[in-house]
């Protein structure tokens, strides 16, 4: 069921069908909307806590012994915010517009924000924040200037296997947060436009 199945809809303006919606996200149990509110941020959490063990994996690479409260932070932080952002900015915004009517988009945009926000993007913050200490420290062997990128793949390569797990939950997270996120939609549409018109059925 889509909202642009109902003739009623068609003829409302963009503004109208967000007001709707909104009206009847609010007549929702309280239990759906709490998922739909806090579901992005436990994605988030997940996202933050790979980024401490994609930290945690380089830290043991490079033999980084300090810095460890300045390298851990951001790699908490900065996953968090950017899984939730794409996360409202992909899946739980345009489904509350009305502009996202595909199971599958949906599936797939919870998806790739799971695996990309909460798994590639720690791993690729881990690189550079660590080889930024060890260079600093002189606590590993610093890659000579025609060798830099076949070092810093090979130092990856051990470390993006043993996330393999992480990448594979975030994906499924992403991917159930969002089918959830979806039924909750599909209930919205399902209700009547205005709690007289509940009243009268």
């Amino acid at each position: 069921m889509s909202l642009k199945d109902s003739g009623q809809v068609q003829v409302l303006s963009r503004g109208a069908v967000i007001e709707m919606l909104a009206r009847k996200f609010e007549r929702l149990p309280e239990f759906d909307r709490k998922l739909f509110a806090y579901g992005p941020i436990y994605l988030g959490g997940n996202a933050g806590f790979a980024g401490l063990i994609a930290n945690s994996f380089y830290r043991r690479a490079l033999n980084v012994t300090h810095g460890r409260f300045t390298s851990s932070l951001p790699m908490a932080v900065l996953p968090f915010l950017t899984t939730v952002a794409l996360y409202n900015a992909t899946v739980s915004n345009p489904l509350l517009s009305g502009d996202l009517n595909c199971p599958t988009c949906v599936l797939i945009r919870g998806a790739l924000v799971g695996v990309v926000g909460g798994g590639v993007y720690p791993i690729l913050l881990a690189l550079p924040v660590n080889a930024g200490l060890a260079a600093r420290y002189n606590s590993s062997p610093m890659p000579e200037k025609g060798n830099i990128l076949h070092f810093w793949k090979n130092l990856s390569k051990p470390i993006v296997r043993k996330m393999y797990a992480v990448l594979l939950l975030q994906t499924l997270f992403g991917t159930y947060l969002s089918s959830k996120h979806y039924d909750t939609y599909l209930k919205m549409l399902k209700l009547p436009d205005s709690e007289s018109e509940e009243l009268q059925d």
